[in-house]
């Protein structure tokens, strides 16, 4: 499966051990998730650069995202004693912290092969997939290695899924909560663009 063909399709689901919020090892299921939004991310490597910003960066939204009927699911390659370490770190030293969302362990890298995201056969690359209550993808976004995700764009992504859903109108380019939609008309576009052009 690559990643293009998954916007759409029912995401591939899996059961694996995670770091919980709570640093206990658990298992998590996807499928169990159903009900909620879920931001799926993966990240390369634990005890890098650029991962810890990005994981950082979407804890200090947790709130935020929680709010919205959706939860975080974090994926590496690393074992869940390496993701409890680097939790265990500080972050003045290189590690991440009190992180309160699930951290998976994908030793096999089956996950990241399955959602088309496995470079080189060794880390996943930067990918986020924004899962609906039905368990459908709805989004996803990848980034090559040396470049952060916007954490702020995931969060309108979501509220741009959730706006069509509970409207029935589309998002144009640059949309934002609170801004209008477009009914996805020949009309409603003309619309649109004759009062925001």
């Amino acid at each position: 499966m690559s990643l293009t063909t998954l916007v759409t399709q029912d995401a591939p689901d899996f059961s694996a051990e995670a770091v919980m919020p709570d640093n206990s090892f658990g298992e998590i299921t996807l499928s169990k998730l159903r009900g909620k939004y879920v931001m799926l991310f993966f990240y390369p490597l634990d005890f890098t650069f650029v991962c810890p910003s990005e994981i950082i960066a979407f804890n200090r939204k947790l709130d935020e995202i929680k709010a919205k009927n959706c939860e975080i699911v974090a994926v590496s390659v690393d074992s869940k004693y390496t993701h409890l370490a680097w939790k265990k770190t500080p972050i003045e030293n290189g590690g991440i912290g009190d992180i309160q969302y699930p951290i998976v362990q994908d030793l096999t890298k089956s996950i990241a092969r399955e959602y088309g995201v496995l470079f080189e056969e060794s880390v996943a690359l930067r990918a986020l997939f924004l899962v609906d209550p039905n368990g459908k993808i709805r989004h996803a976004v990848v980034n090559d290695l040396p470049f952060g995700r916007n954490v702020e764009e995931a969060i309108r992504m979501l509220e741009a899924v959730q706006f069509y859903e509970a409207h029935g109108e589309v998002c144009p380019a640059n949309w934002r909560t609170g801004k209008a939609g477009m009914k996805p008309t020949a009309e409603g576009v003309a619309d649109y663009l004759s009062k925001h052009a």
